[in-house]
């Protein structure tokens, strides 16, 4: 099948009021952090960031299908040398407004730069946050299975009568395990940490994420002929890897600049332009 592609050039918030109800799949999307970019995006003040969003994500739970998955990338400011809170408020004012806060993914950004301030040192890692509609919605696990590791090679070479058996934790934690599970796999399910570098292809946009990041969530949630949407598009990264993994997709970008860019990342055979 082939995957075909929407590329739609203005706002979203005027956008996404054309898109038809429960349309899509995935929406995949990293929209302008408080008060960064400003020299592209111009920049949403923090206090002021729930408000501009929660329009935005009234018309994304509309037009996500009850099965679908949201996950939004975002991160918080520091202000006045404090981390500001407009990312939890968001998730609050988001669940009041019936989405369901299922998940949290935490991207490691494990090629970051050292750095320090004087009361704190470099993030190196982003949030991604995983809302839905419904408590059961679709979701590939063995499409993103990691192999098992090298650990496995010596821990389950002799396994004592513990590890034959669910072992409760000895600490009092609740939790057990069987570590002879393990016998055989050669794959095994990720963790909710994606180790991923920051270094990626597309060196034309200020705020551009590796591949692999949407690459994840787009195998996880979605398959082939299902629609994915970025209503923050950008250069065109998720597009591009969309439309790799035979999935179709609609991108909205308000700068006439990074939408060249993303035009120019797929075959206009395959591509219709708004």
């Amino acid at each position: 099948m082939m995957a075909k592609s929407e590329l739609h050039l203005g706002d979203c918030r005027d956008i996404l009021p054309t898109l038809p109800d429960e349309s899509i799949d995935l929406i995949f999307t990293s929209p302008p952090y408080a008060d960064q970019r400003k020299s592209t995006y111009g920049g949403i003040p923090p206090d002021e960031y729930v408000e501009w969003f929660l329009p935005i994500a009234d018309e994304l739970y509309r037009v996500l299908k009850p099965t679908g998955t949201f996950i939004l990338n975002i991160k918080e400011k520091v202000v006045n040398e404090e981390r500001h809170t407009y990312v939890i408020e968001l998730i609050l004012a988001m669940r009041r407004r019936g989405w369901l806060w299922t998940e949290e993914f935490i991207w490691h950004k494990k090629n970051s730069y050292p750095g320090k301030w004087p009361n704190r040192f470099r993030d190196a890692w982003e949030r991604l946050l995983q809302f839905n509609k419904a408590k059961h919605f679709k979701m590939f696990q063995d499409a993103v299975r990691v192999p098992i590791g090298g650990w496995a090679e010596t821990r389950l070479r002799r396994l004592s009568q513990n590890d034959l058996v669910r072992d409760e934790s000895r600490v009092g934690s609740g939790f057990g395990k069987r570590i002879a599970n393990w016998i055989g796999r050669q794959y095994v399910y990720p963790t909710n940490v994606l180790h991923l570098a920051t270094e990626c292809t597309n060196r034309g946009h200020s705020a551009a994420f590796p591949e692999a990041l949407p690459e994840f969530f787009i195998k996880l949630f979605t398959e082939e002929g299902d629609t994915v949407l970025d209503p923050f598009m950008g250069s065109g990264t998720t597009l591009a890897v969309a439309q790799r993994l035979g999935r179709n997709a609609i991108e909205i970008e308000l700068l006439p600049k990074y939408y060249e860019q993303a035009r120019k990342r797929i075959p206009l055979m395959d591509c219709t332009l708004f």
